[in-house]
């Protein structure tokens, strides 16, 4: 089959994470992707991961010193479609900026993945998940035993970034395919934690943080793990009233039954319940085996996961039939066992792995690309580089409707279909349906489906995460779209794939976390951890935006839509991407632990005297000059001298305030940053100079802050706010687009196939997770 991304050239200038697997994502689906290393290599080349985000490509050795390189270097960027960049590397490189690239190739889409925004809040350009998740308030958001923040064991955050980074590229490649020119898209890890925390971003003044200390397990006594009579834990993801309604009963409860329909759900079990039900709870699952409790709960229909080690996942079953594990034969690393690319297209599927580039030398070949054509006159603003598309969303709760979200900021106009009742988990998500219209459509109906047949002919794109079937018997399938548009782009999300023995299972976020490891590794020698972050739901989302990106593309330029899938069990694979690949003498993957604090003394949280600090001292000189802090000449190694270090240090902050002892930290080149509520976050300047939040109306006669510009676009940046939509606020006004009768719609109306709203009303709601 085709490569969607065939004859797209793109330049790596960029060493880490973030950059490098944007790029291996856009290589994944054919794009000709040349890495350019300095003469003695990526210093990345060591870490496992290199041979996962650098598959795929060819690698070129230049040396910025060298004029003739330099040369090479610009060649390079006039011929290419896209430049994936990171400030430390092209910071070494004259010329490699934005602004010269632009001016030799006006075409150029070039994309700046820095780790943070304009500028970090600690020392040099160095990259960090830690860091980024200590200063955008996502580690004191994590529940926790104390309350404290907690330093997470994965780099969710630059994963996500990476994804998000990469579709917006390719959305930005879509617009060009319109207007001829290129622009700067800035993706920063900033950008990341906004994708990958949307709620967690949600701030309303004068209200104080959520508190934290409520357990590793999080808010909720119906949305967590409890341990069994064989020691096993079970995560029970009881989220929507359904499903707590099943469990109360398979779990013996008729008591807190009978009174939830007197009193309501979250009169008995909510969050604020917590405290006194879960005992209850934990008493129960503690009376039968593991093994017990998932046979009666299944039989059910509420879903539940028994929790794993991750170091089984790409063994699964499930992630083996839907082709998650893969391998290569590298010629210096032998046998490289990796996550594949979970974004299945129809007609562009992504293509098998090669292993990582060798390091090259001064002899390797290096691409002669022929300069882009003149861009031509410049083109009219854009609204985003997807605006003049439309997306139909029927997905439901959380990764279907977010995609849309997602589509929404890139300028696409998103019509959210959902049931006249409403979406159950509207309370909790609505920061993920903002940007979109609503439209209130009972999909039973005949005059339902009729209107639905009508919206989804003027569509580019339609998304569902229903379970296999419902979506054809709902007449959104993709046999039935295609009718109606034959262009159009269908987008499935499922919670494990449309193969393999679970395919027909329900899930949330919070299985896959079970299911594949994640809960077990933050949690380390201590109890498992629930990460308060849905990152499997927010990362499918990124995916899901991708693969529709990509779609469009392969579609301006061909004509011919197809039908895309994503799956939460694909994306627990890549979010662990490092921490799964298997290869010969790899040093073992890090864990946690109860309150994780970080891995090192140099490498972790410390209590200041009004707050916390995370160091991450990464060079010999850093680690030194934290060693003079401690008063103390040993430096990290044994055990011994970690304990020691550790000790001094924890004296020096405790004695410090926080910002104080950031500033002199970055004085002496030791990478840090204050740990920060999320509630200080909207008055950051630079995060105000950013867009970073916006304030919309809560519908109580007050403002919240929801996030705002999720990245920067040079030329066709997105404007306004995204509100979510009240159920079937904007009806009428869609069905009058469609060109519906008047009569047809009132007569819609008043049968109930449709049902017309307001907007919405956003009440407080405490955390759910």
């Amino acid at each position: 089959m085709e490569a969607a991304l065939a004859g797209t050239r793109v330049v790596e200038l960029a060493s880490g994470t973030a950059g490098p697997m944007a790029a291996m994502l856009m290589a994944d689906f054919g794009a000709e992707v040349v890495k350019v290393e300095a003469p003695d290599g990526d210093p990345d080349r060591g870490r496992p991961g290199f041979l996962m985000w650098a598959r795929g490509k060819a690698s070129v050795a230049l040396d910025p010193a060298s004029e003739r390189d330099q040369d090479q270097l610009r060649d390079l960027i006039a011929g290419a479609d896209v430049c994936v960049a990171s400030p430390a590397v092209t910071k070494l490189w004259p010329g490699a900026g934005a602004e010269s690239a632009l001016a030799s190739n006006p075409r150029l889409v070039y994309l700046s993945v820095p780790p943070f925004l304009g500028t970090a809040p600690w020392s040099g350009e160095h990259e960090s998940g830690s860091l980024l998740s200590a200063a955008m308030g996502t580690s004191l958001r994590q529940s926790s035993s104390d309350g404290g923040p907690v330093d997470p064991v994965y780099p969710h955050l630059l994963y996500i970034q990476a994804c998000w980074a990469a579709s917006c590229a390719v959305a930005a490649l879509i617009e060009r395919e319109d207007s001829g020119h290129g622009q700067v898209v800035t993706v920063g890890g900033v950008h990341g934690t906004m994708a990958a925390s949307p709620l967690q971003m949600v701030v309303r003044p004068g209200e104080p943080d959520p508190n934290t200390a409520v357990g590793p397990g999080g808010h909720s006594p119906t949305y967590t793990r409890y341990q069994c009579a064989d020691g096993q834990w079970l995560f029970l993801a009881a989220l929507t009233p359904k499903f707590q309604e099943l469990a109360l009963g398979v779990l013996g409860f008729a008591d807190l039954l009978k009174r939830a329909a007197e009193e309501g759900l979250d009169a008995v079990i909510g969050p604020a319940q917590r405290a006194a039900v879960r005992p209850r709870f934990e008493a129960a699952f503690a009376s039968k085996s593991a093994e017990d409790w998932m046979t009666a709960f299944q039989a059910a229909g509420c879903p539940v996961a028994v929790l794993a080690d991750r170091d089984a996942w790409l063994d699964h079953s499930q992630i083996r039939a839907i082709g998650m594990a893969v391998s290569v034969e590298d010629p210096e690393h032998g046998a490289v066992t990796m996550p594949g690319n979970p974004i299945e297209l129809s007609a562009t599927p992504a293509r098998a792995p090669s292993p990582a580039p060798p390091l090259p030398s001064a002899r390797t070949k290096i691409p002669v690309w022929s300069r882009r054509g003149p861009a031509g006159a410049p083109p009219a603003p854009k609204n985003g580089p997807l605006a003049g598309l439309r997306v139909v969303d029927v997905g439901v709760v959380l990764a279907g409707p977010y995609a849309g979200t997602l589509l929404a900021e890139l300028g696409a106009d998103v019509v959210k279909v959902e049931i006249p009742e409403g979406d159950s988990f509207r309370r909790h998500g609505y920061p993920y349906i903002r940007g979109q219209r609503g439209l209130a459509l009972d999909l039973r109906s005949d005059q339902g489906q009729a209107i639905f047949a009508e919206l989804a002919g003027s569509a580019d794109v339609v998304i569902e995460n229903y379970r296999l079937g419902v979506a054809d018997r709902l007449g959104a399938g993709y046999s039935r779209l295609r009718e109606l548009k034959p262009d159009i782009v269908s987008m499935s999300i499922t919670a494990f794939g449309e193969r393999g023995p679970l395919r027909d299972e329900a899930g949330f976020d919070t299985v896959l976390q079970a299911m594949s490891g994640i809960m077990t590794a933050q949690g380390g020698s201590g109890e498992p951890v629930t990460l308060t972050l849905a990152v499997n739901d927010t990362a499918t989302a990124t995916l899901a935006a991708l693969g529709i990106c990509v779609a469009l593309l392969h579609r301006a330029r061909t004509g011919r839509g197809q039908r895309g899938a994503v799956s939460l069990a694909g994306t627990s694979a890549l979010l662990q991407c490092e921490e799964l690949i298997r290869v010969a003498r790899r040093p073992a993957p890090m864990v946690g632990g109860p309150d994780f604090r970080g891995p090192s003394a140099t490498d972790r949280f410390y209590r200041a005297a009004d707050g916390w600090v995370r160091v991450q001292a990464v060079s010999a000189a850093a680690k030194a000059a934290l060693a003079r802090l401690a008063g103390t000449t040993a430096g990290p190694g044994t055990d011994d001298d970690d304990a020691t270090l550790t000790d001094g240090l924890t004296r020096y902050f405790a004695a410090q305030p926080a910002a104080e002892a950031c500033t002199v930290l970055a004085g002496l080149g030791v990478p840090a940053t204050r740990a920060r509520p999320t509630s200080e976050l909207p008055d950051d300047p630079e995060f105000r100079s950013w867009s970073i939040h916006h304030p919309i109306p809560s519908g109580l006669g007050s403002e919240l802050y929801a996030a705002g510009r999720m990245a920067r676009f040079s030329r066709t940046q997105r404007e306004g706010a995204l509100v979510p939509p009240g159920v079937g606020e904007h009806s009428e006004q869609i069905m009058r687009e469609l060109g519906l009768p008047a009569a047809e719609i009132e007569r819609a109306i008043s049968e109930g196939a449709v049902r017309v709203g307001e907007p919405m009303v956003i009440a407080p709601a405490a955390p759910y997770r």
